[in-house]
């Protein structure tokens, strides 16, 4: 008779994932370099408020990532891996890895502003209470007559206003904030304020 040794299963290692808040992942395939059998996958998740099951069979499947929060939410998903040759079945250790899923970054409050022709209106400095990595803005402005260019990135700087009207002239601001955390870049909800300029 023969008696066939099954070798010891082992899943490949997984790289760390990162997604954004409402964003639509990519499934994450697992694999083995064990051969002459067949192989199956069970995953359990730590934290199911991130959009995806607490456990699963096969690959880890595309989801819509969830995050409610300011800051970045981890879930450890844990990988074990099934080999059945001979009618036999052997387990794997399980493999581990996180998913993390970054907020949706956010723009404090931003007061309206008024400013004379000819005036210096100052620089207005943006702040978010989104945590967890860095926070960068971009703006736009509706109305680049009052002398502040059509577009830019950080603060909004410094600039001398303009108003050739005999009425007051308004332009609309719309700050972009985008969250960066490691390699990943989610780009946030806007805010808008004005700038008046009286004549």
């Amino acid at each position: 008779y023969t008696i066939t040794a099954s070798p010891t299963p082992v899943v490949d290692p997984i790289a760390n994932q990162m997604a954004c808040n409402g964003s639509s992942t990519t499934e994450v395939p697992f694999a083995t370099a064990a051969t002459g059998g067949t192989v199956s996958y069970a995953w359990t998740n730590s934290k199911a408020a991130i959009g995806l099951a607490a456990s699963g069979t096969g690959n880890l499947p595309s989801f819509t990532a969830v995050n409610t929060t300011g800051a970045p939410v981890s879930a450890t998903i844990s990988v074990v891996m099934t080999y059945t040759n001979g009618g036999v079945s052997c387990t794997s250790a399980a493999r581990t890895f996180v998913y993390t899923i970054n907020p949706t970054a956010t723009v404090d409050t931003i007061n309206n502003q008024s400013v004379c022709n000819g005036a210096t209106m100052g620089a207005v400095n943006f702040t978010s209470s989104t945590t967890g990595g860095t926070v960068t803005y971009s703006w736009t402005n509706s109305n680049p007559s009052i002398g502040l260019a059509a577009n830019g990135s950080g603060n909004l700087p410094s600039f001398n206003a303009v108003n050739t009207n005999r009425n007051s002239v308004t332009a609309t601001i719309t700050v972009t904030p985008t969250l960066t955390n490691g390699s990943q870049s989610c780009s946030g909800t806007s805010r808008t304020f004005t700038i008046t300029v009286n004549p």
